[in-house]
């Protein structure tokens, strides 16, 4: 049996989530796909008496989608960095009670003002990481790529439909900007279509464009060649060791996902006890050594598994910092361009 902390059960029954109350008391999780430990919620509700669901999804665009048409009935959902302000601005996600969120004092000083919500009215940060691109020493020619979007953008020939692009805006076009010296951001159609041209290119030479199924994918050599996370790398690293994960020198996003709760949510106490809950070290530790990615929290490296901090993946290298790219939120503007690209490459 798991012992319920002491914070733990004086922040229940602040909530009224104790006896009978806690017994009924449910909540409806909703995250990405395969990026939260089964075994932890049943751990949240053994602590708590709070019945748990999980969902998923495979894209912020798809998470905004169902928030739109009803919000699926979430408590607590995931977004990224750059959807959180658009969420906000779209009146989708409501404000935290932080006096119900006392462990928010647990976050790493680098997270407790992020660009996007400063004063974590509305998010708070589950995981971090990067998103470069990983390929496959044994079925890449001569056995090894330049650190550049090059390999990934104009792949060798011979990796023609062995490549895998992430289905998101967010995640390709980024991407593509930066091998083309041009700012995330632009607001200049002509950049925007020298963009459109590149990703137009490329193309052709893609298998798919898909951001589930990621670590099997390269795991079982299907591919040669993946954006990808770098928490997914890992993972797929695990299973197939001639893997080899980028840094492309042009620059890799370095992204943060967040606990959030949309507008309409059900279950709200509960929703801020879970969040809390996820702000112990111990906790967030467990869903960092089954996700494979970093967290927030201070303490958490205490639990956290000794294999994460050696892969230089997701332990960056000191060389390799400046190569890391922050969320940047554009204008409507520069939305749009990148929106009208987006739904010319997708036709």
């Amino acid at each position: 049996m798991i012992r319920r902390t002491p914070l733990a059960l004086s922040l229940l029954i602040a909530l009224g989530l104790t006896g009978n109350a806690q017994a009924a008391g449910t909540l409806n999780f909703a995250n990405w796909s395969d990026y939260y430990p089964p075994e932890l919620l049943k751990k949240f509700e053994a602590d708590t008496g709070i019945k748990a669901t999980l969902d998923a999804y495979d894209s912020n665009e798809t998470l905004l989608a169902k928030l739109k048409a009803g919000g699926g009935s979430y408590d607590v959902i995931v977004p990224s960095d750059s959807f959180i302000q658009i969420m906000v601005k779209e009146d989708l996600l409501q404000k935290f009670d932080k006096s119900k969120l006392p462990n928010l004092k647990n976050l790493a000083p680098t997270f407790q003002h992020l660009s996007f919500d400063p004063e974590h009215d509305y998010s708070t940060p589950y995981l971090w990481g990067t998103t470069g691109y990983s390929y496959d020493a044994k079925q890449v020619p001569g056995g090894k790529l330049d650190e550049s979007w090059k390999g990934f953008f104009e792949p060798p020939a011979e990796l023609k439909g062995k490549v895998v692009a992430l289905n998101s805006a967010d995640d390709l076009y980024p991407a593509a900007a930066r091998y083309l010296g041009i700012s995330v951001c632009t607001e200049d159609p002509k950049e925007a279509k020298q963009i459109q041209e590149l990703l137009l290119a490329q193309k052709p030479l893609l298998a798919m464009y898909n951001s589930d199924g990621t670590i099997e994918r390269m795991a079982a050599g299907e591919v040669a060649m993946h954006q990808q996370w770098n928490g997914a790398y890992h993972r797929a690293h695990e299973q197939r060791d001639s893997l080899i994960y980028v840094y492309p020198k042009e620059g890799v996003a370095a992204f943060i996902d967040n606990f959030a709760i949309p507008k309409g949510a059900t279950n709200v106490a509960e929703a801020h006890v879970f969040i809390n809950w996820m702000m112990q070290p111990e906790n967030i530790a467990a869903a960092s050594n089954f996700a494979k990615y970093n967290n927030a929290i201070s303490g958490a490296e205490k639990f956290m598994d000794k294999t994460l901090f050696d892969d230089p993946a997701i332990n960056t290298p000191t060389d390799k910092l400046d190569r890391l790219r922050p969320f940047e939120l554009c204008s409507p503007k520069s939305l749009k361009l990148r929106s009208a690209v987006w739904t010319k490459l997708k036709k």
